[in-house]
């Protein structure tokens, strides 16, 4: 039995988890919310962490384990910290400044608070480390692009790796033998080409922006639109916050909650069924870009809270390939489980699966395999 102290700091909370990292048995876990905030729940991290320390009692990890969102080009593993890769993860926090130094200011909080065990990140991008320099590099001037760290990285990572696993375990297939396409769709929504267990397309690039449309954020937009509200008097963080935080189904609809823009849809909201409209076209877009991809699929996968609850958008992502090879099962689909389970008809050549993540578990497991390889 191995005991991981599994930690996503964001900004103003503290995520966390104590589980076994073999069995996946939680322990305990909890949200620290409102840190930094006038009568928030602590005054900053350490604060915090030293309320998480006193709600764990006499249950002390092995191992702590963190959620960091962005590894850059360097770090494609799960990575034991030092105080040298510390410092490393400060100094690529320019390519994500919405998260990593929210991941750090948890990480330093954590070293404190348990100084004596070995502390591992683990990163949303390094799924993503086996993608070929066709599919991530962009079409701009190299030297820039080298100087700045342009290049598509992926996110999800976590997500993506414990999902294919189960996969592989559903269809009673190895890994290494299948082609998968998975969608994570939650608030934040990707996909993912997997061949034999390695990412080979993503949608997401540099940042967590690109892509399918999302709860918040545009997706996928032309560079130009940039300008054009440029020369029209919006500035850099304008514009930022408008792709980021009032972009996607809430530019769409007025809400950035799929449930609310679903019940809307269904009593016959005509802006909520022209705003799925548009997501579910997105889907089908990488959907069938990443068939072409891989030459095809063994099974196309949804999780995350949209993908394992929302039937509408699974059948909606593949509704009428019955010529790809893909049948759904429509009871099957529209019956309301959580568990992992099949969708497709029985005959269907490539199967849908519904498989529930569970990043905090992977994360537990990769931190464990850091410090014992």
């Amino acid at each position: 039995m191995t005991t991981v102290f599994v930690v996503n700091s964001g900004s103003s909370s503290i995520k966390w988890e104590l589980l076994d990292a073999e069995s996946g048995s939680v322990y305990s876990g909890g949200i620290v919310e409102r840190i930094g905030e006038s009568g928030g729940g602590a005054a900053d991290h350490h604060d915090g962490m030293r309320q998480i320390l006193a709600e764990l009692g006499d249950e002390h990890p092995a191992v702590v384990g963190h959620r960091v969102v962005h590894g850059g080009a360097e770090f494609t593993a799960a990575t034991v910290i030092t105080d040298e890769v510390e410092d490393r993860l400060k100094e690529i926090s320019v390519l994500a400044p919405l998260h990593n130094p929210a991941n750090l200011e948890g990480i330093r909080a954590a070293r404190a608070t348990f100084p004596t065990v070995p502390h591992v990140a683990i990163f949303d991008t390094a799924f993503h480390g086996t993608l070929a320099p066709a599919a991530y590099t962009y079409a701009i001037d190299t030297e820039l692009a080298r100087t700045h760290g342009i290049r598509r990285y992926g996110f999800h990572g976590t997500s993506y790796r414990y999902v294919a696993e189960r996969a592989a375990e559903m269809l009673g297939k190895d890994l290494a033998d299948l082609k998968l396409i998975v969608f994570h769709l939650g608030n934040g929504a990707s996909v993912c080409a997997i061949d034999g267990g390695r990412s080979v397309e993503t949608s997401m690039g540099m940042t967590p922006l690109e892509g399918l449309v999302m709860g918040t954020r545009s997706g996928d937009i032309d560079p130009g639109v940039l300008f054009h509200l440029g020369r029209s008097g919006m500035d850099l963080a304008g514009l930022d916050h408008l792709l980021n935080r009032e972009s996607g189904l809430l530019g769409l609809t007025g809400t950035g909650d799929m449930r609310d823009v679903q019940s809307k849809a269904d009593a016959g909201d005509e802006r909520a069924q022209a705003a799925l409209a548009v997501y579910y076209h997105r889907l089908r877009h990488y959907l069938g870009a990443y068939l072409v991809a891989l030459g095809g699929a063994d099974a196309i996968v949804f999780t995350a809270g949209v993908g394992e609850n929302n039937a509408n958008t699974r059948l909606a992502t593949v509704e009428g390939l019955e010529s790809f090879g893909i049948v759904m099962d429509a009871a099957a689909n529209a019956e309301a489980r959580r568990d992992e389970r099949v969708v497709s008809a029985s005959d269907s050549p490539i199967k849908v699966l519904v498989v529930p993540t569970n990043e905090e578990l992977q994360i537990a497991r990769e931190s464990v395999g850091a410090v014992t390889r």
